[in-house]
């Protein structure tokens, strides 16, 4: 009853510090102004057709930063918006996640400028700024958009994913046990039911992508660490359905969602009050020995190739302005085809990381900075300032 009662008194004390910072916030804090012209910019970037996006956000710890992953799917959401799939982080049974968060279903559906962008949510007052909403005040976004699909299978795959996607909150709900696409019951595991491995069940089950690799990490007494070595993780599985998607025939480009680095909020509910500008911003590492470095001196080949291949494929670059907290568009490249920037990326890759010298400073890779290529060809940027505000 004593610990009953402690959380009910935290979680009423947050709720009076959520109550006051939405009367009267600051930029990059819940409750704050969004980007007065985030319509403008984001029907700026509906020009393209795409049909889907994959969001692959940055990792905000110094070891293990996997960060997260999501889908978006075109045209879902109500205002001409896209709708956000997220697996809950906190859809764990914890008793001392209910009530403190929003529990009510595994499988979140947000929309895209609320997820990136947004200062308040449409789900809950216990929803978590800065993982359900408004993104890039914690933490770069790399969006991996794909056009091309037939309209005879574009149906299909909304239907497919949009129906496994709520399946699964049937089953966390239900608390099913023991499916296709999980053993044991149905609720957020970090090593066993994550984002990475929901989003590839969806694909694999619900959309027909039957060969796509989603791996199974059973956890069995004392052996955390070799599960961790099965975890199906962000990146991982985005290099997967990249190809997934080459191989289909489907186009492919990024935007980069730069992080928004004024944000000074610091969230009640975490154990270390660090605030959001002080967090690392780390590109989204596979299980390796990175895990251990600082960001920007990754040499493990996976991380890599997805640092080079995502940097190939860039388009945009997005970021809110500083000083008027106003989106820009940052930066505009001609993205590379699938299969050169792949191969070039295989290349760099593995001279990066058979380079024994001291640990190159990649950060770059997931900058969209102005680069020249080492072999002297063409700069594969053609970084030029965008005009659009």
């Amino acid at each position: 009853m004593k610990q009953a009662g402690w959380w009910i008194s935290r979680w009423v004390a947050i709720l009076a510090l959520w109550t006051c910072w939405a009367s009267a916030a600051d930029f990059g804090n819940p409750g704050g102004p969004p980007p007065a012209n985030l319509a403008q910019i984001s029907d700026v970037l509906r020009q393209e057709p795409y049909d889907l996006e994959l969001l692959i956000s940055f990792g905000t710890s110094k070891g293990g930063s996997a960060g997260h992953i999501a889908v978006a799917i075109r045209d879902a959401a109500a205002g001409n918006d896209d709708l956000v799939y997220s697996a809950n982080f906190y859809a764990d049974r914890d008793p001392k996640h209910a009530g403190a968060y929003y529990t009510s279903a595994l499988m979140l559906g947000i929309p895209k400028r609320e997820y990136l962008f947004g200062t308040t949510s449409t789900l809950a007052p216990t929803a978590v700024f800065g993982l359900d909403f408004g993104e890039i005040y914690k933490r770069s976004v790399m969006g991996v958009r794909v056009s091309g699909v037939p309209d005879g299978d574009k149906a299909a795959l909304v239907a497919g994913l949009t129906g496994y996607f709520a399946r699964m909150n049937d089953d966390y709900r239900g608390r099913a046990r023991n499916t296709e696409y999980h053993r044991g019951e149905i609720k957020y595991d970090y090593l066993r039911l994550n984002c990475a491995k929901t989003i590839g069940s969806a694909f694999k089950y619900g959309a027909g992508y039957r060969d796509l690799d989603v791996t199974s990490a059973r956890l069995m007494p004392g052996s955390r660490v070799v599960a961790a070595a099965r975890a199906n993780t962000p990146t991982e599985m985005a290099v997967k359905l990249i190809e997934q998607w080459a191989q289909r025939g489907y186009r492919m480009d990024v935007v980069l969602y730069k992080k928004y680095a004024g944000s000074a909020y610091v969230d009640p509910r975490e154990e270390e009050p660090i605030a959001f500008k002080d967090l690392p911003n780390r590109f989204p590492s596979v299980l390796s020995l990175d895990f251990n470095r600082e960001q920007g001196a990754y040499r493990d080949f996976d991380n890599l190739y997805a640092m080079y291949l995502l940097y190939n494929l860039g388009r945009y670059s997005v970021r809110v302005n500083a000083q008027t907290h106003l989106l820009e568009i940052e930066k505009t490249k001609e993205p590379m085809a699938y299969r050169p920037a792949a191969a070039l990326a295989t290349q760099r890759a593995r001279a990066d990381s058979e380079n024994t010298g001291s640990p190159p400073d990649n950060t770059h890779l997931y900058d969209f900075s102005d680069e020249v290529n080492d072999d002297g060809g063409d700069d594969v940027s053609a970084g030029r300032p965008a005009t659009q505000r």
